[in-house]
């Protein structure tokens, strides 16, 4: 049975901010979707190091001291948290290490080539304030199934492309609507890399708090993650291959997605952002990780 007292060890935050977020049918509900999901993460975890494929896209080289998590394990942890997981979510990232609490959502979108140049021309301040009208537009759909709304707090990283590597990374702040200034902050860590035929993001899910010090761990996961040959960037054939209908901004903003009257697709992609974000910066996977993995020591 999961110990709600024990919340101390790991944060008391980070359940209070749980039960508040992700059980609006209540707590006895809440626990026990939990400890099922728990089970199933603890039948199907895959310790590193070893090699994880990533649909027909990609693999990943999961490093020692990393834990895997595939689908349908993976859903049902993500639902158990109050989301909704869909056909792009491949797997969960949790830290073996005991003194560490976040996670990692890796999901690929088969959205096509992505062209990247308007990396080149974008603007910080349209993209943020693209973002924060997407969330507004997504807390509708959070109001209406009970769970509270969220507000954007700030860049925690401004968006960055890498060409060479075909990688982007930024990170966004946010936080319950109307909580005060000092209350838990959550973070999600965004990182993608593109492919021919799509893109995979490792959403690095954390506190603000512990963000510097825990980015290096999706930094290094995106590091051992690769395209299978034929499925690189570089392997685009323009003759044959599908082209995204947007571009890389609507990876951060969704601003030229709604620029080319693509609302919908647009509102779409924050919501996702902001499905993800309400686990609360991830301090509650971290509870989870030590659960499973206590008992699993103790067993």
């Amino acid at each position: 049975m999961l110990n709600l007292s024990s919340c101390k060890a790991w944060g008391t935050w980070a359940l209070s901010l749980a039960l508040i977020s992700f059980a609006p049918t209540g707590h006895a509900t809440l626990e026990s979707d939990m400890e099922a999901a728990i089970r199933s993460v603890k039948a199907s975890q895959v310790i590193g190091p070893a090699e994880i494929p990533l649909r027909d896209q990609a693999t990943l080289k999961l490093p020692a001291g990393y834990v895997w998590v595939p689908e349908p394990a993976a859903g049902q942890m993500m639902r158990a948290m109050g989301n909704h997981p869909d056909d792009r979510e491949m797997g969960l990232i949790f830290p073996q290490a005991e003194d560490q609490s976040w996670m990692v959502v890796a999901d690929y979108e088969a959205a096509g080539y992505i062209k990247d140049d308007d990396a080149k021309d974008w603007n910080v301040d349209d993209l943020f304030k693209s973002l924060k009208e997407g969330t507004e537009e997504a807390n509708k759909d959070r109001a209406a199934r009970g769970f509270s709304e969220l507000e954007i707090v700030g860049w925690v990283e401004k968006p960055t492309y890498d060409a060479a590597t075909h990688r982007l990374v930024w990170s966004m702040s946010a936080k319950d609507k109307g909580a005060p200034l000092n209350a838990p902050v959550g973070i999600n860590y965004n990182t993608y890399a593109l492919g021919r035929e799509g893109y995979i993001s490792l959403n690095l899910l954390t506190s603000l708090s512990h963000v510097n010090q825990d980015k290096p761990h999706v930094q290094t996961l995106l590091s051992a993650l690769s395209f299978k040959d034929g499925k690189r960037y570089a392997d685009f054939n323009a003759s044959t291959d599908k082209v995204a209908e947007y571009g890389l901004a609507a990876l951060v903003g969704g601003l030229v997605v709604k620029k080319l009257g693509f609302f919908a697709l647009a509102a779409g992609l924050l919501a996702k952002f902001a499905k993800v974000i309400v686990l609360g910066g991830a301090a509650v996977a971290g509870v989870f990780s030590k659960l499973f993995k206590r008992k699993k020591d103790q067993a």
